[in-house]
């Protein structure tokens, strides 16, 4: 059983694809070692997202792992390739990354409005205005591995190829993949990089696992006042002190702080880090930690 690093400190991101420089839906998080309250970084500040690009090579503390609340990769083990059909279709998420930030490079705020309306890779999305591309694949369209297992953990994940609706993740996955290209080698990306022997690490997350492991029904994931948070926090599987706060609370805040001090105990486990199924698809379609 591979042993996970010792961590000490524990950063949560929740990450937006909305236009525009900044972004509320954007928040940061950290816990450290222990079990005291995570905190928000820079509170009440309104992020762009290369400005959270400049904090983690910058500010990072080199004993990090990270999660970005995004999809690190395209579905690729259903159909053998993440476009079939497009002689430009990358084999690694690494090229996948390489193919949208060169596409989108005129585009300012890590936009990807370019690369989804482009002639071929708009074939594979469900864009705004009724406009699905022929090779969408219909109904919740095309899946990874790890969002299939999310499906049988209770959560109802949505398809990266469908852009359209409040639940949809396809253009902050597709933003966030235009900053872990940016990143460079300078942080790892698990499990498209190997686990290294020690931090930092960046690791693909779902806010709606910490609170499943706080006791949350999949339905009722989202806490927008500082009593149900301070309540998850207290679960077993969470270990934390409350944030002794009161009154309402952003959601984006809510689930960055609950995941930074999941991630925490969660980093520990061995399993986490060796689910079923990962080697097939590790450095094509990634995996979200925590899904098994």
């Amino acid at each position: 059983m591979i042993q996970p690093p010792s961590f000490r400190h524990f950063v949560a991101i929740d990450w937006s694809g909305a236009s525009g420089e900044r972004q509320p839906g954007i928040a940061v998080a950290l816990a450290g070692a222990g079990d005291a309250a995570p905190a928000l970084v820079r509170p009440g500040h309104r992020w762009s997202r290369t400005e959270v690009l400049d904090w983690l090579l910058t500010d990072l503390p080199a004993d990090s792992l990270v999660g970005f609340d995004l999809g690190i990769a395209l579905p690729f083990a259903d159909r053998g390739a993440y476009f079939p059909g497009w002689a430009e279709s990358p084999a690694t998420a690494r090229e996948l990354w390489a193919l949208i930030d060169r596409l989108c490079a005129g585009e300012p705020h890590l936009g990807v409005g370019t690369f989804v309306d482009h002639p071929e890779a708009s074939r594979h999305f469900r864009r705004h205005g009724g406009r699905e591309g022929p090779l969408f694949g219909g109904g919740r369209g095309r899946f990874r591995q790890t969002e299939q297992a999310q499906d049988r953990m209770g959560c109802r994940p949505s398809s990266i190829f469908n852009l359209v609706g409040a639940a949809q993740v396809g253009k902050s996955s597709l933003s966030g993949m235009r900053l872990l290209h940016r990143l460079g080698p300078t942080v790892p990306v698990w499990p498209i990089d190997p686990l290294p022997a020690a931090g930092p690490v960046v690791v693909e997350i779902y806010t709606t696992l910490a609170a499943l492991a706080a006791g949350r029904a999949p339905g009722r994931s989202k806490m927008r006042s500082h009593a149900e948070l301070d309540a998850a926090l207290a679960a077993p599987a969470i270990g934390s002190a409350p944030l002794n706060g009161s009154g309402p609370i952003d959601d984006h805040a809510s689930d960055a702080l609950l995941t930074a001090a999941w991630l925490r105990r969660a980093a520990a486990d061995p399993a986490l880090w060796r689910p079923a199924g990962l080697d097939a698809v590790a450095q094509t379609e990634g995996w979200t930690f925590g899904a098994t």
